[in-house]
Order: structure tokens, then C-alpha cells, then sequence
């Protein structure tokens, strides 16, 4: 018999609220010093950086536009042009950070395409390291996390903390 393997967190995804609000509308909404609670790294007038609660890798990051919309066509040129920027200065931060071996960089238009939040457009940025991947996904679907979720934001904060927009207080 298999010994049973444990991924508590995963049941805050599952008995998660359905069909509310859309989470990453109202994650910069909120006042800047509960952007820590968030996971939220900075917000700035067209797009904002957070961490990806359910990551697939330490430091996972999300980059997303402000306005709830699903595609990149559906941006406006300062929209696209704001979201971008930040995807590369978040890439450049992440590097700095983590040191990672390699990175995947991309989008999941649709839910047909991976997208978890298909109706609010969202980039991923995941951070790979040699070695990285384990037997744990292969046989049990679980993800082997080395670090807490906020323990990586406060490793990745001072790194965000020369962008311009709004940000939590320093921790």
C-alpha cells in the first residue's frame, strides 16, 4: 500500500468561492499595505505583479493587466504597452532574485489553453532551476514546494521595490 501524500493548501483552491469576483481585479484594488496578504509585489497604473498562490514552482509570479479583460488584443496600446514592461522588468527582478537555471515565460489564452482565471489575462513567470523537477507530479499530482509563500514574497520585495507604483510597506 501507498503511504498517503498530504497537500493541505490545495484545499483552499477547492472549497475556494466559485463565480465571485474576479480575484485578480480586486487583488491591486485593495489599500496598498494589505498587498502583502495578497502576495501582491507592486501595482502600477495598467498592470500589477503578484505571486501565483497555487504556484507551480518557488517564486511563481503572475503579471496582469488591471482591467478585466481576457486577451491581448483586447488591450489598448498603453495597456499593452504597461503590461509588457512590467512582464520584462518582473523577468529581470526574478533573475536577480532566485537565480534561476532558466525560465518559462507565457500566457494561457483560454481554458482549453491552461488557464486557471480564463476571462482575466494573466502571464506566468516561472522560475527553473537543473534538476527541479521530481517524481512527486509524476506519481501523485502533488508539487513539492522548498519555501512558504511569504517567505518568497518578502524575498522577492526589495527586488520590486525601485519599479514605480504602489507597493506594502516594507516588511
Amino acid at each position: 500500500m501507498k503511504a498517503p501524500l498530504w497537500a493541505p493548501w490545495r484545499m483552499e483552491y477547492i472549497l475556494g468561492k466559485k463565480g465571485a469576483a474576479c480575484v485578480l481585479c480586486e487583488m491591486p484594488k485593495v489599500d496598498p499595505a494589505l498587498y502583502r496578504d495578497g502576495l501582491v509585489l507592486v501595482a502600477q497604473d495598467h498592470a500589477f505583479v503578484c505571486l501565483n498562490r497555487y504556484p507551480f514552482a518557488s517564486s511563481h509570479l503572475m503579471v496582469s493587466p488591471r482591467r478585466h479583460v481576457a486577451d491581448l488584443t483586447d488591450l489598448g496600446e498603453d495597456e499593452y504597452r504597461g503590461l509588457m514592461e512590467l512582464l520584462r522588468q518582473a523577468t529581470m527582478r526574478v533573475r536577480r532574485a532566485v537565480h534561476p537555471d532558466a525560465l518559462n515565460i507565457g500566457f494561457n489564452l483560454g481554458r482549453a489553453a491552461g488557464a486557471g482565471i480564463a476571462d482575466h489575462l494573466h502571464g506566468h513567470i516561472v522560475p527553473r532551476w537543473e534538476g527541479d523537477t521530481n517524481f512527486m507530479p509524476v506519481l501523485a499530482d502533488v508539487r513539492v514546494m522548498p519555501e512558504h509563500l511569504d517567505d518568497t514574497w518578502k524575498r522577492l520585495y526589495p527586488h520590486f521595490a525601485d519599479l514605480p507604483g504602489q507597493r506594502a510597506a516594507a516588511p
